[in-house]
Formats: C-alpha cells, sequence, structure tokens
C-alpha cells in the first residue's frame, strides 16, 4: 500500500444515501485494519455526518453531498470529509453546542456533533451562509 491513499465520491443529497456513504466509508478504512468498534465509530460518525448535509444543508432539497476520505498506513490514521453546498451554518461554535438544532419541529435532538466528536479523535467544521458546510473528521486507528 502506498503511504497514503484517497478516495472521493459524490451523491445525491437523499437520506438512502446515509446508509451507502457509511458503508464506503468502513471498507475504505478496513485498508487500516481497524477493530469493530473503531469501524463502527466511523459509520456513526459519517452517518451523522451525511445526514446533517440531508437535513440541515439542503433543508430537503435537491443537491450533492461529496465524501471524500484518506488512509494512512504509516500513521494509521483515517481522515473523512463530508461536504455540502446548501445554506451554510451562520455560527458554527452554536451549532456544535449539544442539543442546539435548527429544526426542534422535525424532533430533530441536535446531537449530531456531539456524536461525531464522542467517535472520532477531531472534528473540524468550516462553514459560510449561502455557500455549505465541511466536515472533517479524523481517527487514530488501533491505539
Amino acid at each position: 500500500m502506498p503511504e497514503c491513499e484517497t478516495m472521493e465520491l459524490i451523491m445525491e443529497s437523499r437520506s438512502e444515501n446515509e446508509e451507502f456513504a457509511r458503508v464506503v466509508a468502513a471498507v475504505f478504512a478496513s485498508r487500516l485494519d481497524p477493530t469493530l468498534e473503531e469501524l463502527d465509530d466511523i459509520k456513526t460518525a459519517v452517518s451523522e455526518a451525511v445526514t446533517n448535509a440531508v437535513i440541515h444543508g439542503y433543508r430537503g432539497q435537491e443537491g450533492k453531498i461529496y465524501l471524500s476520505a484518506t488512509a494512512w498506513e504509516k500513521e494509521r490514521l483515517f481522515s473523512v470529509t463530508v461536504r455540502d453546498e446548501g445554506v451554510g451554518i451562520r455560527d458554527v461554535e452554536q451549532a456544535m453546542e449539544p442539543m442546539f438544532t435548527t429544526c426542534p419541529e422535525d424532533g430533530r435532538s441536535g446531537m449530531g456533533f456531539s456524536f461525531m466528536e464522542a467517535f472520532m479523535d477531531r472534528v473540524e467544521v468550516v462553514s459560510a451562509p449561502g455557500k455549505g458546510t465541511s466536515v472533517t473528521m479524523k481517527k487514530k486507528i488501533g491505539r
């Protein structure tokens, strides 16, 4: 395996693609020989990020979700980015607070970013209103 490998996927912003994205990310991460628990962590985090893009990024409208991942063999590091070109986030710090949601009427818990942070080692969110959101998550495999 080269020192690092990358993968990119573009999909429609439909909730059905959440499962597809989580499986693709897990299969790609498997080249680092993670434990089942590490794979589950990655799948959960990707699931939350894609769901956020569908529900909050595009608000149910059509759009594209971009998934990219990198696996560094030597460092045993997995990085995954979920990006949308939706409405963006006005206040990222507030959006990352547990229980904060822009869709309380839909029964949303506001725990998406909290779950991502709990299951991954690092979560970075870059967003601008009207420009979309990019969520990059990293996890060290095999501590």
